[in-house]
Parts: C-alpha cells; structure tokens; sequence
C-alpha cells in the first residue's frame, strides 16, 4: 500500500550510510573507527564492515584491529552491530583480492 507508506522511508546515500554507521558505532564502542572497509545495499538498509582499534601498542603494526559487521535501515538507523574477525594492524588478509 503506497499510500502508507511513511515519508522519511527513503533510502539514504551510501556516503550518509558511512557516516552514520561511524557515527553510531562510535557511540556504542566508545572508540571512533579506522575506517569502513565494506558497505552495501540490502532490501531493508544498509550492512557494512568497519574496521576498530581493540588495543593500541607500540608499534602501531601491533595494534590490535577488529572488523564489525553493522546493519542500518534505509534511513540510516543502526539495527545491530556484531564483532566479526580480530587481526593485528600488520596482518594481510591472504584471502582477498585472489579473485580474478
């Protein structure tokens, strides 16, 4: 029913979506992000990667880094939010990029 259907349904951007997501992890975590290292669209939002500091050291290749997996709504409300992999900052992911 279109008619129902409530104004603010529409779908943010993908820019406003990583803004968001950083934004509200930031506010749970109490840590601010690295970085969003995947974002894409789903039929109900948004889902993301986001990358943390857990554990700063010295050198900052010790760090130790956790990468989260967020959901948003369309308009950019963070649903949930769940800690996936940790790695040291100077860990490489052998598994990426072998696609061809």
């Amino acid at each position: 029913m279109v008619g129902d259907e409530m104004p603010g349904n529409e779908r943010v951007s993908a820019a406003e979506a990583m803004r968001q997501a950083t934004e509200q992890l930031t506010e749970l975590l109490g840590r601010r992000p690295e970085s969003v290292s995947a974002l894409r669209p789903t039929d109900d939002g948004w889902e993301a990667a986001i990358e943390v500091v857990e554990l700063e050291r010295i050198p900052e290749t010790a760090s130790v880094m956790a990468s989260y997996e967020v959901a948003l709504d369309a308009a950019g409300q963070l649903l949930g939010y769940k800690r996936g992999r940790r790695y040291t900052r100077a860990q490489i992911d052998r598994n990426e990029g072998s696609r061809s």
